[in-house]
C-alpha cells in the first residue's frame, strides 16, 4: 500500500499542474491534491493562522493534512534544516528561508507547546516550499526581466513535491534530485567553492596606458604580477621587477585564455580590464549564472545542441557525450541574440534572405539612398504588394518599408549555403556566412541576431543523418545547382541558445567577457 502511495505521489510531482504562489514561480492549477497522513502524533492547527497567511500553496498543504503538523520526525526537520542552512552552495541565500527564527525553534523543540509547535510546523513548511521554488524556478521571472528571453518554466507541483519528501526515507537524496543537473551548473557551484577560497583583495584599479608587449619595462607590471600571483597564475616571488619577463608572459596567458581573450601575451586593454576584476565581481558573476542556470531546462533532451552566447560557442551533445563543437557568431549588443529553447525542424540549402526590418531601416535603406546600385550589386530583388519586381531605378523612399527585400541563393548570399531553421518567435535561425573569415575573430559580437556557423556543411550532414540522400559529397551537388531545396530533419535534435559568462573546468576558474552586460544588473536584482 505504501509503495502503491508513493508511485502516487511520483506521478503528482510530474504531471500535476500548479497554482499562484507568492514567491516567484507562478504554478499551474493543481488538478489532484495529495492527501497527507501526517506520522507520528500531529498537532492540530487552528485554520485561521493559516488562512491570515494569505497563502494558497500552504494552505492548500495544511488543508491536505486536515490541518494537523507534519514534522514530527526530527530527524526530516534537521535534514531540512541543514539544507536550508547549505543554500549558499546552491548560490542561494539563506537568509531569505528565516534560519534564525528555525533554528531556536529546533532548540527548544522538546518544551514548545501546541500553539508553538504548529507555528514551527507552518515556517518550516513556508520555507521549505519557497526553497524547492528557487531550486527549480530561480528566486527571479526571467520573463518579466528580459523581452528576448523565450524560457519554459520549470513547472513542479511545490505541495505534492512536500508530500513526497514527508513520505520518502531518503529525505537529502530526494531534496538533491530536486537541484538542477546539467554539467554547467555542477561546475558553477565547484566554481563558487573555488573563488570563495580565494583570501579577500584590495588591488586598486590598473590603468591601461598603452600595449604591453614581452621584455618591455613598464611601471604597471608590478600590480599585474600581483593579479597573477593572486589568480595562481604566477608564482609568488620575494621580489617583483617593472620588466615583462618570460614566465610573466606564459602565466599571463594562460590569463588571457580562461577569460576567452587572445592568448598573444600582448597586455591591452581587453586583459587590463579582465584583471581589474576584483574577487567579489567574479563571485557575483557566478552567482548570477547560478541563478539563470535554475531557469534553464531541467532536461535538454537526449540529443541536443547547445549556444553558448557570451563564449560563441556550440556544441552538440547526445547521451551526454559531446561529439561536435563549432565556432559561431552572435548578435551584437544591440542586436542581441534571443535566448530560447526549441528544436530543430528543417535544412534550407541555397536559401533566400529576405531582408528583416531592422535590418531594412538601419542598413539597406540608408545604403540604397547612397547608391541605386547596391541593390544590383547585392543581388537584392524588391517586390512591391502585387509580387512585382521593383527596378532599382523606380524604388521610391515614401514606399521603401511596404516592399519586400529578397537576396537570390548563392556564395554572395548573407546567409550562406545553407539555413538551419528551429521555430521561434524572434525569427532567428542557423545559418552559413559569406563572411567566414569573421570566425577568427575573438570578439564574434557581430551579426544582427541570428547566429552565424562555422563549417556548417559538416553539421549539417550530421543532422540530416542520411549517409546515401544526404552525405557531403550529395550536399556538395544540391548547393552548386544554386537551386533552393528544403529538407525536413527527421532526427529528434532539441536546440537550446542560452547565455552563461562563469564556470569551472580542469580546476580553472573560467570567464567570459558579458557582451551584453547583464550581469550586474541581475545581481543588484537579486540580492535587493
Amino acid at each position: 500500500m505504501n509503495n502503491l502511495f508513493l508511485i502516487v505521489l511520483l506521478c503528482t510531482f510530474i504531471s500535476c499542474k500548479k497554482e499562484a504562489l507568492e514567491s516567484e514561480v507562478i504554478l499551474k492549477k493543481e488538478i489532484v491534491k495529495p492527501r497527507v497522513q501526517p506520522e507520528g502524533k500531529p498537532t492540530n492547527i487552528d485554520s485561521v493562522v493559516v488562512i491570515s497567511l494569505h497563502n494558497k500553496v500552504l494552505k492548500d498543504f495544511y488543508i491536505s493534512t486536515n490541518y494537523r503538523t507534519v514534522w514530527q520526525s526530527e530527524k526530516k526537520r534537521k535534514i531540512i534544516l541543514a539544507e536550508l542552512l547549505k543554500s549558499d552552495e546552491e548560490g542561494l541565500n539563506p537568509e531569505d528561508y528565516n534560519l534564525k527564527t528555525l533554528y531556536d525553534f529546533e532548540k527548544r523543540a522538546t518544551t514548545l507547546d501546541s500553539l508553538d509547535i504548529a507555528e514551527y510546523d507552518i515556517l518550516l513548511t513556508s520555507c521549505l516550499q519557497k526553497y524547492i521554488s528557487h531550486l527549480t524556478n530561480g528566486r527571479l521571472n526571467p520573463r518579466k526581466l528580459y523581452k528576448n528571453w523565450d524560457l519554459k518554466e520549470n513547472y513542479i507541483d511545490l505541495n505534492a513535491t512536500v508530500a513526497l519528501l514527508l513520505q520518502t526515507d531518503s529525505l537529502a537524496y530526494t531534496i538533491e534530485q530536486l537541484k538542477p543537473n546539467h554539467i554547467v551548473y555542477k561546475r558553477l557551484k565547484k566554481a563558487l567553492r573555488q573563488i570563495n577560497a580565494f583570501p579577500k583583495d584590495d588591488f586598486k584599479p590598473i590603468k591601461f596606458t598603452k600595449i604591453i608587449t614581452p621584455n618591455d619595462t613598464n611601471p604597471s607590471l608590478i600590480a599585474i604580477k600581483k593579479r597573477l600571483i593572486y589568480w595562481k597564475e604566477l608564482q609568488p616571488k620575494d621580489s617583483l621587477s617593472l620588466v615583462y619577463d618570460e614566465e610573466t608572459a606564459n602565466a599571463l596567458k594562460k590569463f588571457q585564455s580562461r577569460h576567452g581573450l587572445a592568448a598573444d601575451a600582448k597586455i591591452g586593454a581587453g586583459t587590463i580590464a579582465s584583471l581589474n576584476f576584483s574577487r567579489n565581481q567574479r563571485t557575483q558573476q557566478i552567482l548570477v549564472n547560478l541563478e539563470r542556470w535554475r531557469w534553464y531546462p531541467k532536461q535538454m533532451g537526449k540529443e541536443y545542441i547547445i549556444i553558448n552566447i557570451p563564449d560563441y560557442k556550440l556544441t552538440l551533445v547526445n547521451n551526454n557525450d559531446t561529439l561536435r563543437t563549432h565556432r559561431v557568431i552572435v548578435g551584437r549588443a544591440k542586436r542581441k541574440t534571443p535566448v530560447l529553447s526549441s528544436k530543430l525542424t528543417q535544412v534550407v540549402f541555397n536559401p533566400t534572405w529576405t531582408v528583416p526590418p531592422t535590418i531594412l531601416r538601419e542598413d539597406v535603406i540608408p545604403a540604397i539612398l547612397k547608391s541605386r546600385s547596391y541593390l544590383t550589386q547585392s543581388n537584392i530583388k524588391v517586390y512591391d504588394s502585387n509580387g512585382r519586381i521593383v527596378s532599382p531605378y523606380e524604388w521610391q523612399l515614401s514606399q521603401a518599408k511596404t516592399y519586400r527585400y529578397v537576396q537570390s541563393p548563392g556564395t554572395f548570399n548573407s546567409l550562406g549555403m545553407v539555413k538551419i531553421i528551429f521555430p521561434n518567435r524572434f525569427s532567428v535561425y542557423l545559418h552559413d556566412t559569406n563572411h567566414r573569415d569573421y570566425f577568427d575573430k575573438i570578439d564574434r559580437s557581430l551579426s544582427s541576431g541570428c547566429v552565424r556557423v562555422d563549417n556548417p556543411l559538416e553539421l549539417t550532414e550530421y543532422i540530416l543523418n542520411d549517409e546515401v540522400n544526404w552525405n557531403l559529397g550529395e550536399i556538395t551537388e544540391t548547393l552548386q545547382n544554386e537551386r533552393t531545396k528544403f529538407v525536413n530533419i527527421r532526427k529528434e535534435i532539441a536546440f537550446h541558445l542560452l547565455y552563461w559568462t562563469a564556470w569551472s573546468e580542469n580546476n580553472k576558474l573560467i570567464f567570459r567577457d558579458d557582451i551584453y552586460n547583464l550581469d550586474a544588473a541581475l545581481y543588484d536584482k537579486l540580492r535587493n
